[in-house]
């Protein structure tokens, strides 16, 4: 059984769960702002929050904004550390090339993921152990000999 924290919210409109087992609540805009083909705005939501310590809050593009028109998070997810309390504000980019995207006071731009962190402590080292998948670095498995991978198991 998952259990809820508790998060302080000073102000904003309050995020919800739309649906039962949701992970993201919906960020509101608090301001109208109209976003041109390609550009990006940066839209406030005027929530602010305190998180726990040993959480952090992840904001995250909603799905039916990026599928219907083209509208992401340039920096998904953006973190909100338990330390922040400024304004949690969200940078839109509107990928489509043609269509100006408006957003107006109330809309639903974003979802906001609270999560507990484990902190890493780093331990410097001569040579890492090997693994499975050995040296290959970013882009190493490829697109299609992955495909084909997965296809035999």
């Amino acid at each position: 059984m998952v259990e809820n924290v508790e998060v302080l919210i000073a102000s904003g409109e309050v995020p919800v769960y739309a649906h039962p087992g949701d992970a993201g609540a919906d960020l509101h805009s608090d301001e109208f702002v109209v976003i041109a083909p390609g550009a990006r705005a940066t839209v406030g939501t005027g929530v602010t929050i305190a998180l726990p310590n040993g959480f952090v809050a992840f904001v995250v593009p909603r799905s039916g904004l990026a599928a219907k028109h083209g509208i992401t998070i340039v920096n998904a997810p953006g973190t909100v550390d338990a330390g922040y309390r400024g304004e949690i504000k969200v940078t839109l980019l509107n990928t489509d090339a043609a269509a100006p995207f408006t957003i107006e006071p109330g809309d639903r731009i974003a979802q906001l993921i609270v999560m507990p962190v484990t902190r890493a402590r780093f331990i410097p080292v001569e040579t890492l152990p090997g693994s499975h998948r050995g040296d290959g670095g970013f882009g190493s498995t490829g697109v299609a000999q992955l495909s084909k991978e997965l296809l035999r198991e």
